[in-house]
């Protein structure tokens, strides 16, 4: 019976240590500079561009109506031109999330124009909450890019602020 108790505690604290590994959020990305996003709407497909090439390639959920560029808060569409990744998010309520510049100046006085807010807080960011898998219905977000958890870990130490997107129709 005693030889059983250090086997047990083994087998166990092992478990725990690979489980705590698992739940950890931030990665770490040791690869080549990305030094471009690439989005396309219609493919549904956002691409990490480096130096030399493409360093990786994710399927991507959008806002609920995602045909057109994003014209006022609130009307279901992702942006489309050149943007750039302006800020973080560790703490997103869609476990992480990256920050894209929209809107820009022309974009606000568009919505202006016609009496409306362009809206803002437009992001790539994870699932909606934990478990639930985004991808299992497409366009679902208010005007973001939703990819899974696990993707959005991997782009958010991947990709840094600075780093312009070219989101095309």
């Amino acid at each position: 019976m005693t030889t059983n108790f250090p086997r047990r505690v083994f087998i166990l604290s092992g478990l725990a240590a690979f489980l705590s590994g698992c739940a950890d959020k931030f990665r770490t990305y040791n690869g080549p500079k990305v030094t471009r996003l690439r989005m396309y709407k219609a493919q549904r497909l956002l691409v990490l561009d480096g130096k030399a090439g493409v360093l990786r390639t994710f399927p991507i959920g959008l806002g609920f109506a995602p045909q057109g560029h994003k014209q006022f808060e609130g009307d279901g569409r992702t942006p489309e031109g050149t943007y750039v990744i302006d800020r973080r998010n560790p703490d997103s309520l869609f476990h992480l999330s990256i920050g894209i510049s929209y809107p820009k100046a022309a974009d606000i006085a568009f919505a202006e124009s016609q009496g409306k807010s362009p809206g803002g807080d437009i992001f790539i960011h994870g699932g909606p909450r934990k478990g639930i898998d985004p991808m299992n219905k497409r366009d679902w977000t208010a005007g973001c890019i939703a990819v899974t958890d696990r993707q959005i870990e991997e782009i958010y130490a991947m990709v840094k602020n600075g780093t312009p997107i070219d989101i095309y129709a």
